[in-house]
């Protein structure tokens, strides 16, 4: 995952990444506001706490509503400010509507008090909210990556100050507005843009209780260092380099299918998406020769087409660090079959590409390529592809293709990754949990883990004796 962007100036500027031209700027708000903002996510954190968490789940099916009620502006405006197509961004708000029933159905349940057994008398345990909890989001999904960490949150009582990536403010605000439909206290989620210095008071202030996090290791590393200083929890989501592993005796056509799908969709910018393709090597040239015929088949261009399948890549240093990987890959062995280009055109397009022969010791299999880059490698066999797939510092998610499940199933339990996807490629979804080990950060969103990270597990014990 690309770091989170934060501008050194006066304001945040977003613009549309298909075209080059300024959609708006947005100023950083002031020191007092910032003081001011943190007293009404306080005042807001008490009054929704003290609501049942039956009481949030009502808010949630109306922030549901909501969103599939304004979809189609709310879409457009994620095209427009960070590129992807408007299929996929219609998708997106669609699954956070989901994930919001979903939670509103089965979140309440994970809030009840838990009866324990003790030696003498009664006990049990209590989920009580921490506070306020800094989310510092990226803008890959500018709904999605907040609504996924937001929702479990809230839905425990806590408040949220969203500090979005400086690309997508607009969305942010639309969130924020949307959240206050919805029937959440006043301060209870705020969206608020914060620059560099600020975020960085916010997670000192007392007034924020804990801090999660989507972004890059060296975010990652600044915020944890930082909310540590002040003995606060934090949970990292930090992207990944993850394998998406082909075995000999996979479904090859479903197989090639699911690769081009994962590593390509959002044109590539996906934290949990196949970034290093390793094929064993009885198919492996079979695999190759009908992957690159169907990237070369692949449209590129303003996702407000819906003949494109891929937007351009949201930011310009964005490209030019992608293209760098791919150069220096090249110079280091790989072989370039399909793209390795700009395309001629205005906007930050980068043509699908496909790498073969790719390495350990290749920038394209040692770092995030986030974009849209196939890195392909050949691996002599099961336990080889294991292998190569541990070879990463990250740790996120990874997808496995084999015909005998029993034995695929086995493979998982070897590989060092927070999720394995087998014959199929990885989702995220808010009945399991997302999170990953190494440097693909701690912690967990989603499902009953989502619920319980920003919690206090408060224990009772009652001695009648």
């Amino acid at each position: 995952m690309s770091a989170v962007p934060v501008a050194s100036g006066a304001a945040a500027i977003s613009r549309d990444p298909a075209t080059g031209e300024l959609i708006a700027t947005h100023p950083f708000i002031s020191d007092a506001e910032l003081d001011e903002l943190l007293d009404r996510s306080r005042a807001g954190f008490a009054a929704w706490s003290a609501q049942t968490p039956a009481q949030r789940a009502e808010a949630l099916r109306r922030m549901a509503a909501i969103l599939r009620r304004d979809r189609e502006p709310l879409a457009a405006l994620a095209t427009a400010e960070m590129g992807k197509v408007l299929a996929e961004s219609l998708a997106e708000i669609e699954k956070c509507a989901l994930q919001c029933e979903w939670y509103a159905d089965h979140g309440p349940q994970w809030l009840r008090d838990e009866p324990a057994e003790v030696l003498s008398g009664e006990a049990y345990v209590s989920f009580l909210p921490l506070g306020v909890v800094l989310g510092v989001m990226p803008w890959n999904f500018p709904y999605w990556q907040v609504m996924r960490a937001a929702v479990p949150i809230l839905l425990a009582g806590n408040g949220f100050l969203l500090k979005p990536a400086e690309n997508i403010v607009g969305t942010a605000k639309l969130l924020d507005a949307a959240w206050r439909e919805a029937g959440l206290p006043d301060g209870t989620f705020i969206g608020a843009n914060l620059n560099r210095e600020q975020t960085s008071k916010a997670i000192a202030d007392d007034r924020i209780a804990a801090v999660t996090l989507t972004g890059s290791v060296a975010a990652g590393r600044s915020i944890a260092a930082q909310a540590g200083q002040v003995l606060k929890k934090v949970v990292l989501e930090l992207g990944g380099s993850d394998p998406f592993i082909v075995l000999a005796d996979a479904d090859l056509e479903k197989a090639v299918a699911a690769a081009v799908t994962s590593r390509f969709q959002n044109a590539g910018q996906v934290c949990i998406a196949g970034k290093r393709i390793i094929v064993e090597d009885a198919i492996h040239d079979r695999f190759v020769a009908l992957f690159s015929e169907q990237v070369k088949a692949l449209t590129v261009g303003d996702g407000r087409d819906p003949a494109n399948r891929l937007g351009p890549i949201a930011r310009q240093d964005l490209l030019d660090q992608l293209h760098a990987q791919v150069q220096a890959s090249v110079a280091a062995g790989a072989q370039l079959l399909v793209g390795g280009h700009q395309l001629d055109r205005p906007g930050s397009f980068y043509a699908p590409t496909v790498l073969a022969g790719v390495e350990p010791g290749m920038q394209a299999f040692d770092t995030e390529t986030f974009g849209p880059v196939a890195p392909i490698t050949r691996a002599r066999d099961a336990d080889h592809a294991v292998a190569l797939a541990n070879q990463s510092e990250f740790g996120l998610s990874g997808n496995l293709w084999s015909g005998d499940v029993a034995r695929a199933t086995q493979l998982a339990r070897r590989l060092q990754t927070g999720g394995v996807f087998i014959n199929g490629f990885s989702v995220s979804d808010p009945r399991v949990p997302i999170g990953g080990v190494k440097k693909s950060g701690f912690g967990r969103e989603l499902s009953y883990f989502g619920v319980r990270e920003f919690v206090n597990a408060q224990t009772v014990w009652i001695d009648r004796a």
